[in-house]
């Protein structure tokens, strides 16, 4: 092989490494917090946060759980510890538990928990991600609660649930009354009616005897 194809496979390779470092460093990790863990995530030798044990680079989100903290994992459900930073632009970001990322259920609003299960999950946090999308239903409690959310780490959650069912507890009672107001609004169009037309015959009655007096006093 000739020195200059040497050389030139040399500057090919040096440039598809320097592309992908580039695109590595450009890439946002997923699950990852982009203030608080990005920056802790750059160096080649990460250390727990639990301080257990360090870890290279490369076993970050490698689907294995390398600290019992689930700091290696932030973007797999490998680590039952690990908590999973869901950044919904456009609504409220919010950390699931790891547990739940590539489940088939959409947790984020944008779907970003399930970027390599076979489902494809809308993104609703333009309007507004308070329902999250079911691809299959579960049952049991459990399901239900992981539907309404009631499971996440925020712990607003539980209040957002108390204030659906008093809002749905309104609805109904607001429907009662509508009906109820309906049905006495009708009544009372026929009262009157019924009034205007015995006033109505009132008045006939009276302008007959008023135009034939000799009539109704034969």
């Amino acid at each position: 092989m000739s020195r200059n194809k040497v050389t030139l496979l040399h500057y090919v390779s040096s440039f598809l490494l320097a592309v992908v470092s580039v695109n590595s460093s450009t890439t946002p990790l997923v699950g990852v917090h982009p203030l608080a863990d990005e920056k802790y995530f750059e160096s080649d030798i990460i250390r727990c946060k639990d301080g257990s044990k360090s870890f290279p680079k490369d076993r970050l989100n490698d689907n294995f759980c390398d600290c019992l903290d689930g700091t290696d994992e932030p973007g797999t459900s490998a680590c039952p510890n690990g908590k999973f930073y869901c950044r919904n632009i456009g609504s409220s970001p919010k950390f699931v538990y790891s547990s739940r990322v590539n489940d088939r259920i959409c947790d984020c609003c944008d779907g970003s928990d399930e970027y390599e299960s076979s489902i494809s999950c809308p993104n609703t946090c333009v309007m507004g991600g308070n329902v999250n999308y079911i691809y299959k239903p579960r049952t049991g409690r459990k399901s239900i609660d992981r539907q309404l959310g009631s499971a996440t780490t925020d712990p607003n959650s539980s209040i957002t649930i108390a204030n659906l069912q008093d809002m749905v507890k309104n609805l109904q009672g607001m429907k009662l009354v509508f009906a109820l107001q309906f049905v006495l609004i009708g009544f009372l169009v026929i009262l009157w009616m019924l009034r205007r037309r015995v006033r109505s015959s009132k008045r006939r009655r009276y302008l007959l005897k008023s135009v034939h007096p000799n009539r109704s006093a034969n």
